[in-house]
């Protein structure tokens, strides 16, 4: 069930009259998660919940549909013809003016512009002004309790003593003259994920040219074996397999022999530095109480890259906000795909994840930050240089 005494009270501090919840066939998994709603049973007719600043909520549902919101308080209005659906929607609002709805102008930030361009315009053509629920989305989705907190670093205990065997793992095979593939150490970790009760997520595990991939899968053919001299780049993410829990997730490199290449250090060292910059402006404005932007961190990191030369090859936004999914419903530190705007506020927690891309081979670091009331902190291990896994 929605906190409504929260919600309300987050509405008259932003000075909003309301917040417009609206769904049609489940296209609204944020709506779904803030009102506690059932993913189970038919959901072919459109429904509206309205939480006003003050007073009690209201709900239009449709009457074949009848029972769609009774979990939540309300008055409840019921509509069968589009006229009637119309009517009542005036009545569901009246009394206010400015109203927040999952909506971002000019889709600024895709993972809110959830509501369809045909219902902004119906509430509009009621003289209604709609505003994005960004923030409120975050101060109500994103927001860690401490026991997700605490699952976190859990979790990443779990993950990183995987990732070290993990590592291990492929240099004892390349030890003994019997490479494991891509793909193989992949099913290796996820089944060390699932025996610790993790999630069993499909782990990144890529060698040169495919962690020149951002978005590289291993799959069950065509997977490459991890040899000596190839750069071994994992991507693991998970969190515990019970309600509630958040995840960790983080990136490593390891190189396959007993010393680094300076091609490949060179450029994962920059790569470090971009990070670093940006965890520490992060650490010096929420220390300082200086209120700061995903936009602005993605800039950071970028300005770092982009001066050492290789700017064109970071291709994708800084991090991802993190939380009951891996992609969460807080800010991204994201000036490149889109310029996220959200303030970053405490109990959220989110990825810096730099990468450089080239043809040959690529290079990424992924740290998790917990931002706290007056700190910013790394909640997990913090790669320094590439690994020697044959040392």
């Amino acid at each position: 069930m929605p906190d409504i005494k929260a919600i309300q009270a987050e509405l008259r501090a932003t000075k909003l009259d309301g917040w417009l919840f609206f769904d049609h066939h489940r296209r609204d998994p944020i709506a779904a998660s803030l009102l506690g709603l059932s993913t189970n049973g038919l959901a072919t007719r459109r429904w509206f919940y309205f939480i006003p600043a003050k007073g009690e909520p209201r709900k239009l549902v449709h009457r074949i549909e009848a029972g769609a919101l009774d979990s939540l308080q309300g008055r409840k209005y019921v509509y069968s013809a589009w006229e009637e659906l119309h009517k009542n929607l005036a009545k569901l609002l009246s009394g206010s003016t400015k109203i927040a709805m999952q909506y971002s102008p000019e889709n600024n930030i895709p993972y809110i512009g959830l509501v369809d361009a045909g219902t902004i315009e119906l509430i509009r053509k009621l003289k209604k002004r709609v505003v994005s629920s960004a923030d409120l989305v975050q101060m109500f989705e994103a927001r860690w309790t401490p026991e997700q907190l605490h699952s976190h670093l859990e979790a990443g205990k779990i993950i990183d003593r995987v990732r070290e065997e993990a590592f291990a793992r492929a240099a004892h095979f390349v030890r003994a003259g019997k490479p494991l593939n891509e793909h193989e150490l992949q099913q290796w970790i996820t089944e060390q994920f699932r025996a610790n009760h993790l999630t069993p997520e499909d782990t990144v595990v890529a060698v040169q040219p495919n962690n020149g991939d951002p978005h590289y899968e291993p799959k069950a053919t065509g997977s490459r074996p991890i040899r000596a001299g190839d750069l071994l780049l994992l991507d693991m993410w998970a969190k515990f397999d019970r309600p509630g829990s958040v995840y960790y997730d983080i990136t490593w490199m390891g190189y396959l022999g007993d010393r680094v290449p300076d091609s490949y250090a060179k450029i994962f060292r920059i790569a470090r530095q971009a990070r670093d910059g940006a965890v520490k402006f992060v650490q010096d404005s929420v220390s300082k109480g200086r209120a700061i932007h995903g936009w602005e961190v993605d800039g950071v990191a970028r300005g770092i890259i982009r001066k050492a030369g290789y700017g064109k090859y970071f291709v994708h936004r800084l991090g991802h906000s993190i939380g009951q999914n891996i992609h969460g419903n807080g800010a991204n530190m994201d000036g490149l795909e889109t310029r996220d705007d959200r303030q970053i506020i405490p109990r959220t927690c989110f990825s810096i994840e730099p990468g450089i891309y080239l043809p040959e081979f690529g290079v990424r670091t992924e740290v998790n930050v917990y931002v706290g009331e007056r700190e910013a902190r790394v909640t997990g291990a913090i790669q320094d240089e590439i690994l020697p896994l044959l040392a």
